[in-house]
């Protein structure tokens, strides 16, 4: 039983409150809890064979566009402090009789204690908001509990760690937990304490924590929970105390959040705790990142490819095979793609991998964590599926917001015998994606004008959707020579034309986009949108005259629409 945590508890009983309740002080004022910082450059496109779920993948894909991202990231500061009557119980700490909502760890606890109270006559999420409610009225104009005295040198430092053989969770939540201590006149021990069987762990555990911590050699332990502690230093992560702090201390978050359909500001509602998690970064993650890139600093990683392809080691990872990947891998060939298991490479290495990367193309997995070391800037794509979509995309998105690389993520299909029914997470675990002859031909239609060598496409449709791709992640150039390569068929193709005006936009090319709005409006009389955006577009170039006729055009053909436009705008109404 000592490996036991009572989830029938009330919250109070249950969590620990790190502003008001005993078991936690904090090694002085921190410099932030939370900052913003922008956000790296995170797509998602549908590359399904099927329809149908192209459909379902786009619709899921603009839901999130619209109701989850962020127009800034939030940085959480992750903090030493000193903990007393500490427990460690699988892969979570408690401190004081009481659990301790830190980062990850926190999110799973606050998950599981709604799965386990499910059947309660009171929704156990109606309880967790009722609680964190109730604690951002008792913490108003409370201060942090700080330790008292100097360092306490003699003590040792211990962490939870979710298990040690699975490389995403120990490098993002467990190994960057050991930066707090870098400011800090650290002379003891570190335990690590984890769940699972001894046998079960993996050499990166040791191998990642000697290459970039050298200064911890002989003193890190793995030790397997339980263990109980009198008093132990450790790492506490903010993210879950924004639902403890008062309104006042977290509300300018709420000016970045999209809508209001998923966020939900300081209700502690589980879907807003997962768009929080989504665009939030640990600040030990951007610590451990700059130590890494420290480590190899004036190192020769020239023998290292620059475009690679990352598969999957049989013998040291699921069996989870890409569809597709032998035609896959030969075409990237063409434009100089290795193909790599990072398995095959050092701690070190990995990390030069990314850092030198300009384009790592992979299928859902664990090696998109190294994602963390990619230069700002690098193309990194991931082949996915509807599931990897729904289920495991926004866990990556704080890794590509600490590098500022491009995650792009192409959904595909499912590599199993019924493509078009989901699978059941709770049953099938995550299913291989595969790539159709339509995926491949999309996703390396992409790579190639990526790199400088756009291809000549048959429909202008195909042209324009590609077009956008690359506008919608960052290459304007890129889009460019695409559309110069099919300018023949821009003059009667609609999708070409406002392909061309979204250019002109992203440039701010002004005239040029309302040339290009002209052209579409032309091309396609029916289309009342193009009216629309024809009269913004005159508006940047104040002009009268093609807004007038815009107007006028809009209530003549399509009055109901242009109701629409004009009210709330008297400036408008009067052109008509």
């Amino acid at each position: 039983m000592r490996n036991h945590i009572d989830f029938s508890l009330d919250p109070e009983e249950l969590f620990l409150d790190p502003v008001s309740d005993k078991g936690l002080c904090f090694l002085g004022q921190p410099a932030f809890l939370w900052r913003l910082r922008n956000p790296a450059l995170i797509e998602g496109f549908s590359v399904s064979g099927h329809e149908d779920v192209r459909n379902r993948t786009e619709r899921f894909l603009r839901h999130t566009r619209q109701h989850k991202t962020f127009r800034k990231v939030v940085e959480f500061a992750s903090l030493p402090v000193v903990m007393t009557d500490v427990s460690f119980r699988k892969s979570h700490a408690l401190a004081a009789g009481k659990c301790v909502l830190n980062g990850a760890s926190g999110f799973r606890l606050l998950n599981r204690f709604c799965w386990e109270n499910e059947l309660d006559r009171e929704h156990p999420e109606e309880r967790l908001v009722r609680y964190f409610e109730a604690r951002q009225q008792a913490n108003r104009g409370a201060r942090l509990p700080l330790w008292p005295g100097e360092f306490p040198e003699d003590l040792d430092f211990a962490i939870e760690c979710r298990n040690t053989f699975n490389y995403f969770h120990f490098l993002t939540e467990t190994l960057c937990q050991l930066c707090v201590l870098d400011d800090l006149p650290f002379r003891g021990r570190v335990f690590i304490h984890f769940p699972n069987a001894p046998e079960k762990t993996r050499s990166f555990t040791r191998s990642f924590v000697a290459a970039l911590f050298p200064e911890l050699k002989g003193r890190v332990f793995l030790e397997r929970a339980p263990k109980d502690y009198d008093r132990v230093l450790s790492s506490y992560n903010f993210i879950n105390s924004f639902y403890h702090l008062p309104v006042e201390a977290t509300g300018e978050v709420d000016a970045h959040a999209p809508s209001d359909e998923m966020w939900k500001g300081p209700r502690a509602t589980r879907s807003s705790q997962g768009v929080l998690s989504m665009n939030s970064i640990d600040n030990s993650l951007v610590r451990l990142r700059a130590r890494a890139l420290a480590a190899i600093d004036g190192l020769d990683f020239s023998h290292l490819p620059r475009r690679f392809y990352v598969g999957r080691k049989v013998d040291q990872s699921r069996r989870r095979d890409l569809g597709g990947e032998e035609a896959l891998v030969d075409l990237l060939s063409a434009f100089g793609f290795a193909r790599i298991a990072f398995e095959d490479f050092t701690p070190l290495e990995q990390i030069a991998l990314m850092a030198r990367a300009e384009v790592m193309i992979s299928a859902h997995g664990a090696g998109f964590t190294n994602m963390l070391f990619a230069r700002p800037g690098a193309l990194v794509i991931e082949i996915g599926t509807l599931q990897t979509a729904v289920h495991r995309w926004g866990d990556f998105w704080p890794l590509a917001n600490a590098s500022g690389c491009r995650y792009v993520s192409f959904f595909a299909d499912y590599n199993k015998d019924d493509p078009l029914t989901d699978p059941r997470f709770g049953n099938d675990g995550i299913v291989a994606p595969a790539l159709t002859d339509y995926g491949l031909g999309h996703l390396m239609a992409f790579v190639a004008a990526s790199l400088g060598h756009p291809p000549r496409l048959g429909r202008p449709e195909d042209v324009a959707r590609l077009a956008n791709q690359l506008l919608r992640t960052g290459q304007p150039d890129a889009a460019a020579a695409l559309l110069d390569r099919h300018a023949d068929l821009g003059l009667v193709s609609i999708d070409l034309c406002l392909a061309r005006a979204d250019l002109h936009k992203t440039r701010s090319e002004w005239n040029g986009e309302l040339m290009a709005l002209m052209a579409a409006w032309e091309a396609d009389p029916a289309r009342w949108q193009t009216l629309v955006q024809i009269i913004w577009s005159a508006k940047k170039v104040d002009n009268l005259k093609v807004q007038t006729w815009a107007v006028q055009l809009l209530a003549d053909q399509f009055p109901d629409r242009c109701a629409e436009v004009v009210r709330d705008r008297a400036w408008l109404r009067a052109l008509i």
